[in-house]
């Protein structure tokens, strides 16, 4: 077939007429070789370096996938040749069956620049041994960089405190007041105690606070602690708080600097906070 076609459309035909009137589709043309077979069949070394890079990332779908191989790996490859070999070889991920109902005037702040709008949450975790493992993180919504962290055995506002402070720390090395920065957390009771909430106020940092008919407020800190669980907690079984604490400093430095991101284009936190910095240089 491919024969068929490239001879007519080198007599000035178009590949969607003559697709037509053969009854075939154009992606079934274009998925072909000389010979007529697939050459999704043809791609031994593509599908084991998609076949590793599923087994160390189970989460990652086929767009995340192919945005590693372009834009880490430097491969000329179509996200629907890395969809085709994942759905023949059952290595996509399976869509979610329920998903929660969202009401449609539900906000929440979509910052313009980075240190505009932060998030902060907590998730917990079982290390085996120990007990409870409790992990506060401080997010950028708009660069979606990982700019604090704490880790510990119990959930106090102290935890909390550090993580902010360290977020301060990594983003205003010398001072974090007047740069109307605000902070977006839930309402439970570390971020509404009176030691945290005086933290802010001494920090400069103008808290709010997620609505209780507004899931949606904080979404963005929720779902990168879903990455976290996704990408670090699920796929190791700790035996100490030590071995946590390394791990995900590696992992946040990882991340920061390499995670391909649905929301930033699929360039990394750190690359797409170097590239804003440029273009409002320019």
């Amino acid at each position: 077939m491919k024969k068929a076609v490239g001879s007519l459309v080198a007599l000035g035909y178009q590949v969607k007429l003559i697709c037509s009137a053969l009854g075939v589709s154009r992606s079934a043309y274009y998925r072909t070789g000389a010979s007529g077979k697939s050459k999704l069949a043809k791609d031994p070394q593509l599908l084991d370096r998609i076949i590793q890079l599923c087994s160390a990332h189970p989460f990652w779908g086929y767009r995340r996938i192919t945005a590693w191989l372009k834009y880490r790996e430097n491969l000329r490859v179509n996200h629907k040749r890395v969809y085709g070999l994942m759905r023949k070889h059952h290595l996509s991920v399976p869509r979610k069956l329920y998903q929660a109902k969202r009401k449609p005037d539900t906000r929440k702040p979509v910052p313009t620049c980075a240190n505009q709008w932060w998030g902060i949450d907590m998730t917990k975790f079982m290390v085996g041994g120990l007990g409870w493992v409790y992990l506060t993180v401080v997010e950028d919504w708009y660069t979606r960089k990982i700019l604090g962290y704490q880790v510990g055995t119990r959930t106090k506002s102290s935890d909390w405190r550090k993580a902010l402070e360290s977020a301060v720390g990594c983003a205003f090395p010398s001072e974090s007041r007047d740069h109307n920065l605000h902070l977006m957390s839930d309402n439970g009771s570390q971020p509404t105690s009176v030691s945290f909430m005086r933290a802010c106020s001494v920090l400069g940092i103008e808290q709010a606070f997620t609505a209780y008919n507004n899931p949606k407020g904080n979404a963005n800190t929720e779902r990168l602690i879903r990455t976290i669980k996704e990408e670090l907690v699920w796929v190791n079984e700790f035996k100490s708080l030590e071995e946590v604490e390394t791990k995900l400093k590696q992992w946040v430095e990882d991340y920061n600097r390499n995670y391909p991101h649905s929301a930033l284009g699929y360039r990394s936190p750190e690359e797409f906070q170097a590239q804003n910095r440029i273009e409002k240089a320019a």
